[in-house]
Protein backbone atom coordinates (compact mmCIF):
# COMPACT_ATOMS: atom_id res chain seq x y z
CA UNK A 1 0.00 0.00 0.00
CA UNK A 2 2.76 2.14 0.87
CA UNK A 3 4.61 1.18 -2.86
CA UNK A 4 1.02 2.28 -4.52
CA UNK A 5 0.67 5.87 -2.35
CA UNK A 6 4.05 6.62 -2.99
CA UNK A 7 3.72 5.94 -6.96
CA UNK A 8 0.37 7.82 -7.00
CA UNK A 9 2.07 11.06 -5.47
CA UNK A 10 4.46 10.62 -8.28
CA UNK A 11 2.72 10.63 -10.58
CA UNK A 12 0.63 13.67 -9.40
CA UNK A 13 3.73 15.71 -8.80
CA UNK A 14 4.34 15.09 -12.20
CA UNK A 15 0.83 15.78 -13.51
CA UNK A 16 1.38 19.02 -11.65
CA UNK A 17 4.48 19.62 -13.11
CA UNK A 18 3.46 19.17 -16.74
CA UNK A 19 0.50 21.55 -16.31
CA UNK A 20 2.95 24.43 -14.39
CA UNK A 21 5.46 23.40 -17.63
CA UNK A 22 2.64 23.96 -19.87
CA UNK A 23 1.39 27.34 -18.69
CA UNK A 24 5.07 28.72 -18.31
CA UNK A 25 5.03 27.74 -22.01
CA UNK A 26 1.90 30.05 -22.67
CA UNK A 27 3.17 33.31 -22.59
CA UNK A 28 6.72 32.65 -23.83
CA UNK A 29 4.52 31.75 -26.96
CA UNK A 30 2.73 34.85 -26.86
CA UNK A 31 6.55 37.07 -26.64
CA UNK A 32 7.40 34.73 -29.43
CA UNK A 33 4.59 35.13 -31.52
CA UNK A 34 5.48 39.25 -32.85
CA UNK A 35 8.67 37.49 -34.12
CA UNK A 36 6.78 34.56 -36.00
CA UNK A 37 4.02 37.43 -37.50
CA UNK A 38 7.57 39.96 -38.99
CA UNK A 39 9.12 36.68 -40.15
CA UNK A 40 5.72 35.67 -41.91
CA UNK A 41 4.73 38.78 -43.75
CA UNK A 42 8.14 40.44 -44.13
CA UNK A 43 10.09 36.85 -45.67
CA UNK A 44 8.08 34.09 -45.93
CA UNK A 45 5.05 35.51 -48.18
CA UNK A 46 7.64 37.70 -50.38
CA UNK A 47 9.25 34.70 -50.90
CA UNK A 48 6.65 32.45 -51.67
CA UNK A 49 4.91 35.59 -53.89
CA UNK A 50 7.88 36.23 -55.69
CA UNK A 51 8.53 32.16 -56.69
CA UNK A 52 4.93 32.40 -58.00
CA UNK A 53 5.46 35.34 -59.62
CA UNK A 54 7.89 34.34 -61.62
CA UNK A 55 5.73 31.95 -63.41
CA UNK A 56 3.85 35.07 -65.28
CA UNK A 57 4.66 37.83 -67.51
CA UNK A 58 2.81 40.98 -67.02
CA UNK A 59 1.52 43.61 -69.91
CA UNK A 60 -1.22 45.88 -70.20
CA UNK A 61 -1.39 45.27 -66.23
CA UNK A 62 -3.05 41.74 -67.15
CA UNK A 63 -0.84 38.39 -65.59
CA UNK A 64 -0.64 35.86 -67.92
CA UNK A 65 0.87 32.18 -66.51
CA UNK A 66 3.87 31.66 -68.51
CA UNK A 67 5.45 28.70 -66.80
CA UNK A 68 9.31 28.55 -67.15
CA UNK A 69 9.45 30.95 -69.76
CA UNK A 70 11.04 33.44 -67.75
CA UNK A 71 13.65 31.35 -66.73
CA UNK A 72 14.12 30.37 -70.35
CA UNK A 73 14.52 33.93 -70.96
CA UNK A 74 17.94 34.46 -68.64
CA UNK A 75 19.73 31.97 -70.80
CA UNK A 76 18.80 34.46 -74.19
CA UNK A 77 19.59 37.95 -71.94
CA UNK A 78 23.12 38.88 -72.51
CA UNK A 79 22.99 41.49 -70.08
CA UNK A 80 22.15 38.72 -67.22
CA UNK A 81 25.49 37.03 -68.70
CA UNK A 82 27.34 40.50 -68.37
CA UNK A 83 26.29 41.05 -65.07
CA UNK A 84 27.42 37.12 -63.90
CA UNK A 85 31.00 38.37 -65.70
CA UNK A 86 30.97 42.01 -63.74
CA UNK A 87 30.41 40.00 -60.70
CA UNK A 88 32.86 37.58 -61.21
CA UNK A 89 35.99 40.00 -62.22
CA UNK A 90 35.00 42.05 -58.70
CA UNK A 91 34.99 38.45 -57.00
CA UNK A 92 38.21 37.41 -58.74
CA UNK A 93 39.83 40.27 -58.15
CA UNK A 94 38.47 42.15 -55.25
CA UNK A 95 37.92 39.23 -52.49
CA UNK A 96 41.39 37.87 -52.63
CA UNK A 97 42.56 41.49 -52.36
CA UNK A 98 40.42 42.45 -49.76
CA UNK A 99 41.08 39.21 -48.05
CA UNK A 100 45.19 39.73 -48.14
CA UNK A 101 44.97 43.68 -46.89
CA UNK A 102 42.55 42.12 -44.05
CA UNK A 103 45.07 39.31 -42.93
CA UNK A 104 48.08 41.15 -43.25
CA UNK A 105 46.28 44.22 -41.05
CA UNK A 106 45.07 41.80 -38.33
CA UNK A 107 48.63 40.02 -38.45
CA UNK A 108 50.05 43.55 -37.95
CA UNK A 109 47.64 44.34 -35.22
CA UNK A 110 47.52 41.14 -32.92
CA UNK A 111 51.37 42.23 -32.34
CA UNK A 112 52.36 43.09 -28.47
CA UNK A 113 55.36 45.67 -29.96
CA UNK A 114 53.22 47.45 -31.51
CA UNK A 115 51.65 50.61 -29.59
CA UNK A 116 48.35 52.58 -29.26
CA UNK A 117 46.67 48.68 -31.21
CA UNK A 118 43.14 49.82 -30.07
CA UNK A 119 43.59 53.02 -31.77
CA UNK A 120 44.92 51.74 -35.07
CA UNK A 121 42.12 49.02 -35.05
CA UNK A 122 39.31 51.91 -34.46
CA UNK A 123 40.51 53.36 -37.55
CA UNK A 124 40.61 50.55 -39.62
CA UNK A 125 37.12 49.27 -38.29
CA UNK A 126 35.63 52.90 -39.03
CA UNK A 127 34.78 52.48 -42.78
CA UNK A 128 32.40 49.45 -41.89
CA UNK A 129 30.13 51.53 -39.78
CA UNK A 130 29.79 53.85 -42.60
CA UNK A 131 26.38 54.02 -44.77
CA UNK A 132 26.93 52.41 -48.03
CA UNK A 133 25.12 55.33 -49.51
CA UNK A 134 27.01 58.18 -47.91
CA UNK A 135 30.42 56.30 -48.61
CA UNK A 136 29.44 55.58 -52.08
CA UNK A 137 28.34 59.62 -52.68
CA UNK A 138 32.27 60.71 -50.68
CA UNK A 139 33.76 58.41 -53.75
CA UNK A 140 31.72 59.57 -56.28
CA UNK A 141 32.48 63.22 -55.16
CA UNK A 142 36.36 61.93 -55.04
CA UNK A 143 36.42 60.67 -58.15
CA UNK A 144 34.52 63.30 -60.12
CA UNK A 145 36.99 63.92 -63.18
CA UNK A 146 37.01 67.61 -62.94
CA UNK A 147 37.89 69.50 -59.49
CA UNK A 148 37.49 65.76 -57.89
CA UNK A 149 40.27 65.64 -54.92
CA UNK A 150 41.87 61.75 -56.42
CA UNK A 151 42.55 63.79 -59.52
CA UNK A 152 43.94 67.00 -57.93
CA UNK A 153 46.15 64.93 -55.79
CA UNK A 154 47.43 63.04 -59.27
CA UNK A 155 47.94 66.63 -60.34
CA UNK A 156 50.09 67.17 -58.05
CA UNK A 157 52.73 64.69 -59.32
CA UNK A 158 52.13 65.55 -62.90
CA UNK A 159 50.18 63.10 -63.51
CA UNK A 160 46.89 63.86 -66.27
CA UNK A 161 42.82 63.73 -64.99
CA UNK A 162 41.41 60.33 -64.95
CA UNK A 163 37.69 59.71 -65.99
CA UNK A 164 37.28 57.26 -63.64
CA UNK A 165 33.37 56.98 -63.82
CA UNK A 166 33.25 57.10 -67.43
CA UNK A 167 35.65 54.70 -69.10
CA UNK A 168 35.37 51.40 -68.65
CA UNK A 169 38.09 49.78 -66.98
CA UNK A 170 38.62 52.73 -64.61
CA UNK A 171 34.97 52.59 -63.19
CA UNK A 172 35.52 48.86 -62.32
CA UNK A 173 39.08 49.82 -61.07
CA UNK A 174 36.79 52.70 -59.04
CA UNK A 175 34.50 50.46 -57.70
CA UNK A 176 36.84 47.55 -56.57
CA UNK A 177 38.82 50.31 -54.80
CA UNK A 178 35.84 51.69 -52.43
CA UNK A 179 34.65 48.38 -51.82
CA UNK A 180 37.71 46.77 -50.53
CA UNK A 181 38.25 50.60 -48.39
CA UNK A 182 34.81 49.82 -47.07
CA UNK A 183 34.78 45.98 -46.10
CA UNK A 184 38.65 45.36 -45.67
CA UNK A 185 38.00 46.50 -41.65
CA UNK A 186 35.00 44.58 -41.53
CA UNK A 187 37.04 41.21 -42.64
CA UNK A 188 40.12 42.59 -40.60
CA UNK A 189 37.96 42.34 -37.15
CA UNK A 190 36.63 38.55 -37.78
CA UNK A 191 40.64 37.91 -38.13
CA UNK A 192 41.90 39.50 -35.75
CA UNK A 193 39.73 37.64 -33.50
CA UNK A 194 40.53 34.33 -34.88
CA UNK A 195 44.08 35.61 -34.42
CA UNK A 196 43.43 35.55 -30.57
CA UNK A 197 41.60 32.26 -30.14
CA UNK A 198 45.50 30.29 -31.66
CA UNK A 199 46.91 29.24 -28.09
CA UNK A 200 50.07 31.09 -27.31
CA UNK A 201 51.67 26.94 -26.98
CA UNK A 202 51.60 26.81 -30.63
CA UNK A 203 53.59 29.83 -31.70
CA UNK A 204 55.97 28.58 -28.37
CA UNK A 205 56.40 24.91 -29.77
CA UNK A 206 57.31 26.66 -33.53
CA UNK A 207 59.85 28.64 -31.89
CA UNK A 208 61.61 25.59 -30.11
CA UNK A 209 61.75 23.88 -33.60
CA UNK A 210 63.90 26.75 -34.54
CA UNK A 211 60.70 28.46 -37.23
CA UNK A 212 61.29 31.97 -38.06
CA UNK A 213 57.93 34.55 -38.36
CA UNK A 214 57.62 33.32 -41.95
CA UNK A 215 57.16 29.72 -41.48
CA UNK A 216 54.97 30.75 -38.12
CA UNK A 217 53.08 32.44 -40.03
CA UNK A 218 52.31 29.92 -43.31
CA UNK A 219 52.67 26.74 -41.32
CA UNK A 220 50.82 27.77 -37.85
CA UNK A 221 48.50 30.73 -38.48
CA UNK A 222 47.26 30.54 -42.10
CA UNK A 223 46.38 26.91 -41.14
CA UNK A 224 44.59 27.64 -37.90
CA UNK A 225 42.62 30.41 -39.69
CA UNK A 226 41.09 28.46 -42.64
CA UNK A 227 37.81 27.84 -41.13
CA UNK A 228 37.68 31.73 -40.56
CA UNK A 229 39.45 32.56 -44.39
CA UNK A 230 36.40 30.23 -45.56
CA UNK A 231 33.69 31.95 -43.92
CA UNK A 232 35.20 35.70 -44.80
CA UNK A 233 35.70 34.20 -48.35
CA UNK A 234 32.61 32.82 -49.04
CA UNK A 235 30.41 35.66 -47.16
CA UNK A 236 32.58 38.51 -49.40
CA UNK A 237 31.79 35.88 -52.69
CA UNK A 238 27.95 36.07 -51.74
CA UNK A 239 28.34 39.99 -51.41
CA UNK A 240 29.91 40.24 -54.85
CA UNK A 241 26.82 38.66 -55.93
CA UNK A 242 24.42 40.80 -54.17
CA UNK A 243 26.18 44.00 -54.94
CA UNK A 244 23.94 47.45 -55.64
CA UNK A 245 24.69 50.25 -53.57
CA UNK A 246 28.03 51.24 -54.53
CA UNK A 247 27.94 50.83 -58.66
CA UNK A 248 23.94 52.14 -58.40
CA UNK A 249 25.56 55.63 -56.66
CA UNK A 250 28.56 55.73 -58.64
CA UNK A 251 28.01 54.41 -62.51
CA UNK A 252 24.30 53.33 -62.48
CA UNK A 253 26.05 49.90 -63.51
CA UNK A 254 27.97 52.22 -66.89
CA UNK A 255 29.33 53.06 -68.75
CA UNK A 256 28.37 50.25 -71.46
CA UNK A 257 26.97 47.82 -68.45
CA UNK A 258 30.59 47.43 -67.52
CA UNK A 259 29.48 47.82 -63.62
CA UNK A 260 26.37 46.08 -64.35
CA UNK A 261 25.62 43.83 -61.66
CA UNK A 262 22.49 40.97 -61.12
CA UNK A 263 20.90 43.29 -58.24
CA UNK A 264 21.64 46.13 -60.13
CA UNK A 265 19.76 44.41 -63.44
CA UNK A 266 17.43 43.18 -61.42
CA UNK A 267 16.35 46.45 -59.99
CA UNK A 268 16.60 47.81 -63.37
CA UNK A 269 13.83 45.41 -64.99
CA UNK A 270 11.73 45.66 -61.59
CA UNK A 271 11.26 48.74 -60.89
CA UNK A 272 11.76 50.94 -64.16
CA UNK A 273 10.86 48.16 -66.84
CA UNK A 274 8.04 47.34 -64.14
CA UNK A 275 8.84 43.66 -65.27
CA UNK A 276 8.18 41.99 -62.15
CA UNK A 277 7.91 38.34 -63.35
CA UNK A 278 11.28 38.66 -65.14
CA UNK A 279 12.74 40.45 -61.51
CA UNK A 280 11.42 37.42 -59.54
CA UNK A 281 13.28 35.19 -62.03
CA UNK A 282 16.61 37.15 -61.56
CA UNK A 283 16.33 37.18 -58.17
CA UNK A 284 15.60 33.04 -58.25
CA UNK A 285 18.86 32.62 -60.16
CA UNK A 286 20.73 34.44 -57.42
CA UNK A 287 18.82 32.38 -54.96
CA UNK A 288 20.69 29.16 -56.63
CA UNK A 289 23.60 30.48 -56.95
CA UNK A 290 24.06 31.89 -53.42
CA UNK A 291 22.60 28.22 -52.36
CA UNK A 292 25.59 26.82 -54.50
CA UNK A 293 27.94 28.61 -52.50
CA UNK A 294 26.47 28.16 -49.15
CA UNK A 295 27.08 23.73 -50.02
CA UNK A 296 30.62 24.47 -51.00
CA UNK A 297 31.22 26.61 -48.22
CA UNK A 298 29.55 23.57 -46.04
CA UNK A 299 32.03 21.13 -47.83
CA UNK A 300 35.12 23.36 -47.25
CA UNK A 301 34.76 23.59 -43.53
CA UNK A 302 34.40 19.97 -43.04
CA UNK A 303 37.21 18.61 -41.54
CA UNK A 304 39.89 16.57 -43.36
CA UNK A 305 40.03 12.76 -43.40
Amino acid sequence: MAVTALAVREAETTARRRTLGRRLQRPGAWFVLPAVVLLVVFFTYPLVSSLWQSFFATSGGISTWVGLEQYARLFRDPLIGKSLVNAGIILVIQVPLMIGLAVGLAYLLNQTWLRFRSGFRLLAFLPAVTTLVAYAVVFRVMLATDGGAVNQLLGFVGVAPIDWLNNEWWARVALIAAITWRWTGYNMVIILAGLQSIPAELYEAARIDGAGRWQIFTKVVIPQLRPVLIFTTVTSTIGALQLFDENFILTEGGPNDATLTPVLYLYKVGFRQFDFGYASAIAWLLVALTAIIAVVQFRLMREKP
